[in-house]
């Protein structure tokens, strides 16, 4: 039997991380899905974590070679979901019990959606909350894609959230070319919003994922690069959709994009300071 949705997980070095994240993708609630893991040539023995799950008879393990960057990993193992509806996990990230069931739900619910939505809970690397019920940037219950998608350049910022808090239909990723990584720091925020052109988007403003921040050094150089990058698509965007946002809607996202850059960087030191 072919599942009705498929838990996509590309991991790399998430030895640490990796079995909470597939605890938590194997408690759900919801009960009609497979779960595909594909490691990018990790160093730190994150295969060996995940072959403690391949017993699980919805549990399938693949290899990926190196290189290639993100896209690489992300598209290889969404390729090789036979759901209709596809949900990528980060190997170091979690999802609620409820989450499945909620979004498929959203999805019978509203049968013109392509894509879900949730907010999210920040969280900091041994999983204690930081941030609660982030994200949507005010969206809530059924919206057309395109007002989603003008929604999120107008905030320069990725209100979908992280790939945790979305679901889509495998078809519609499929149709945009898979994984959009001409512009890499917005590689899930570029396919959400290319997807969401394809029809509707349902928003749940309740957090059904944690996303586990890094506190890593956040450079002046990287968020510059970060928000360069936004521009870079939103100009994109706009070429490809021209009575989508205008030229003000551009700017404003611009700006926005900068500052959320920036603003990410104080957290991010704030956070190290706070773990050292």
């Amino acid at each position: 039997m072919t599942p009705r949705v498929s838990v996509v997980v590309p991991s790399f070095n998430n030895a640490a991380y990796l079995a909470e994240t597939m605890d938590s993708i194997l408690a759900q609630t919801y009960d009609d899905f497979e779960v595909v893991v594909a490691d990018h040539s990790s160093t730190d023995g994150t295969m060996d974590v995940a072959r403690r799950y391949e017993s699980d008879p919805r549990v399938r393990l693949l290899t990926t070679e190196a290189g290639g960057g993100a896209k690489r990993n992300w598209d290889r193992v969404s390729q090789e979901a036979r759901g209709e509806l596809i949900k990528l996990v980060c190997g170091d990230d979690t999802i609620t019990p409820t989450s499945l069931q909620q979004q498929v739900a959203a999805f019978d619910a509203h049968p013109s959606a392509v894509l879900v939505a949730s907010q999210r809970t920040l969280t900091d690397a041994a999983g204690k909350p930081l941030i609660a019920a982030r994200g949507l940037g005010g969206l809530d219950g059924l919206v057309g894609g395109r007002e989603a998608a003008r929604t999120a350049v107008l905030a320069g910022s990725n209100i979908f959230g992280e790939p945790a808090c979305v679901m889509m239909r495998r078809d519609a990723l499929e149709k945009i070319g898979w994984w959009d990584n001409t512009h890499p720091y917005l590689i899930d925020q570029a396919s959400f919003i290319e997807v969401s052109l394809q029809g509707d988007v349902v928003a749940i403003p309740e957090s059904l994922a944690s996303f586990r921040i890094n506190a890593g050094q956040w450079s002046v150089r990287l968020a510059r690069e970060q928000a360069h990058q936004a521009a870079g698509f939103h100009e994109k965007l706009r070429s490809e959709n021209p009575d989508l946002l205008s030229a003000n809607d551009v700017r404003i996202g611009n700006v926005k994009a900068l500052l959320t850059s920036f603003m990410r960087r104080a957290v991010y030191i704030v956070l190290r300071h706070r773990m050292s």
